[in-house]
C-alpha cells in the first residue's frame, strides 16, 4: 500500500512538473510578442552605445533617454514613410491639441511630396494665408535650417511658436526664378469648418476648410439651410482642404450618397480583408447637380470626399490634381506618453482607385496663376454648372 502511494505521489509531481513546463513554454511564447527577432542581434546596438559612452569627446551630452529616442526615430525613419513617426511625450502631448483645432504657429499644413517638403495648404484666415504662401509651395529652409533630412514633425516643431514671435521660411514656387524668403508673426490658429453662400440666386457654393470635429454639426445645420433655401445647384469647394477625420467625411458623405453606398474602402496590403466605409445618410443634397473644386492642396479626408461623389454620381472634379495623400494613420500610445503615428492601411475610392502619392485627377483642368487675382476655376465651375 505505501509503494503505491509513493508511485501515485510520483505520478501526480510529474503532472505537476510537466504541466507547469507547458504552462511556462506557452506564457514565455505569448511574452515573446515583443522579443526581438532571432535573426536581429542587438549586441551592435549595445557595442556601438558603449563605444559611444567612452570615446565621445563631449560625454555629457550622451542621455540614456535622448539615445534611446534617437534609436526609435532611427527606426522609423528607416521606413521611408513620411506620415510614420515617432513622438516624444512632449510632441505626442502637442499633436493631440492641434487636432482639436487651435495652436499657436503660422496656420500652414505640411507634407513631404518626392523627398521634398512642401505646404499642403495654407489655412484659412491665418497668418500663413495672409503671407501669401500657396498649396505647392516647396520649403526649403525655416530660420535658415535646411528642410534636406527633416521630418515633418521636427520640420513643425521648427515653424510652430508662440504667438508674437516669428519665423523665416524659405520658399520655392515652380514660376519663381529663385527662392525668397518669407517672414511670417506667429499667431492663435483657430481653424473654421465651413461657410456657404447663394451665388446668382440658385447656386449655394459651399467651401469647406478642413474635416475636424465641430465640422460634422456645423455642415448639419448648413445642410438644412441650403434645403430651406432657394439653391437648385451645389458648387463643392474643397480647396487648400488638407483633411482630418474620415468620421467627418463620411458623415458629410452621407448628405450626398444614398445610405449604404461606399463611402471609400481601406486597403491593409493583404494583412487583414478591406474594410468599406458606407453612407450612412439621407443623401438628400444628391438630388442636386453638383461640381466639386479641387487643386493640389485637396488633401486625405477632402480626396476621399471627391472620390466619393465623383464615383457614385459622376460629379464632375475641376481644378487640379489634389495632392495624393491617400494612407491611414493610427496613434499607437507608448508607456512612457510617447506614441508611434503609424501608416497602417491606404484609402481607395469607391471604385478603387488608389489615392496616395497618385491624387485625383479633374475632368477638367484649370490651373491657377500664382498672381491671379481672378478665381479662374471658380468661375468655371459656374461656368459649366449653369448647363447642368
Amino acid at each position: 500500500m505505501k509503494t503505491k502511494n509513493i508511485v501515485i505521489s510520483l505520478f501526480i509531481t510529474l503532472i505537476f512538473i510537466g504541466g507547469s513546463f507547458i504552462f511556462g513554454f506557452y506564457f514565455g511564447k505569448s511574452q515573446c510578442a515583443i522579443c526581438p527577432p532571432e535573426d536581429l542581434d542587438f549586441s551592435l546596438f549595445w557595442e556601438a552605445y558603449y563605444t559611444l559612452k567612452e570615446r565621445f569627446v563631449d560625454a555629457e551630452k550622451i542621455g540614456n533617454k535622448q539615445i534611446l529616442y534617437g534609436a526609435i526615430s532611427g527606426m522609423v525613419k528607416s521606413l521611408n514613410d513620411p506620415y510614420t513617426i515617432f513622438l516624444p511625450p512632449d510632441d505626442s502631448k502637442r499633436f493631440l491639441e492641434d487636432v482639436k483645432g487651435q495652436f499657436e504657429g503660422i496656420g500652414i499644413e505640411i507634407g513631404i511630396k518626392k523627398g521634398q517638403l512642401q505646404v499642403i495648404s495654407p489655412l484659412e484666415g491665418t497668418p500663413a494665408q495672409k503671407a501669401g504662401l500657396k498649396a505647392g509651395d516647396k520649403i526649403l529652409a525655416v530660420n535658415g535650417t535646411s528642410t534636406a533630412d527633416l521630418t515633418i514633425e521636427e520640420a513643425v516643431n521648427l515653424i510652430r511658436g508662440p504667438k508674437g514671435t516669428s519665423v523665416t521660411l524659405t520658399i520655392f514656387r515652380s514660376d519663381w526664378e529663385k527662392p525668397k524668403e518669407v517672414t511670417i508673426t506667429r499667431d492663435i490658429i483657430l481653424i473654421p469648418s465651413l461657410k456657404w453662400e447663394l451665388k446668382d440666386g440658385e447656386i449655394a457654393y459651399l467651401k469647406i476648410y478642413q474635416f475636424s470635429e465641430k465640422a460634422i454639426f456645423d455642415f448639419d445645420k448648413v445642410a438644412s439651410q441650403i434645403l430651406n433655401s432657394p439653391a437648385k445647384k451645389i458648387i463643392l469647394d474643397l480647396r487648400n482642404n488638407p483633411g482630418g477625420y474620415l468620421e467627418v467625411a463620411q458623415d458629410i458623405a452621407g448628405w450626398f450618397v444614398e445610405r449604404g453606398k461606399i463611402v471609400a474602402i481601406e486597403d491593409f496590403g493583404g494583412k487583414r480583408k478591406n474594410i468599406e466605409y458606407k453612407s450612412k445618410g439621407n443623401g438628400k443634397l444628391g438630388k442636386y447637380p453638383i461640381i466639386v473644386l479641387i487643386n493640389q492642396g485637396s488633401a486625405s479626408a477632402s480626396e476621399i470626399l471627391a472620390g466619393c461623389l465623383r464615383d457614385n454620381l459622376n460629379v464632375q472634379l475641376i481644378g487640379e490634381k489634389s495632392f495624393g495623400k491617400g494612407s491611414v494613420q493610427e496613434l499607437k500610445k507608448l508607456k512612457d506618453n510617447s506614441s508611434l503615428k503609424i501608416t497602417v492601411a491606404k484609402w481607395l475610392t469607391p471604385k478603387g482607385e488608389l489615392i496616395t502619392d497618385k491624387g485625383l485627377e479633374p475632368d477638367i483642368k484649370v490651373e491657377m496663376e500664382s498672381d491671379e487675382e481672378k478665381d479662374l476655376q471658380l468661375e468655371k465651375a459656374l461656368e459649366i454648372i449653369k448647363n447642368l
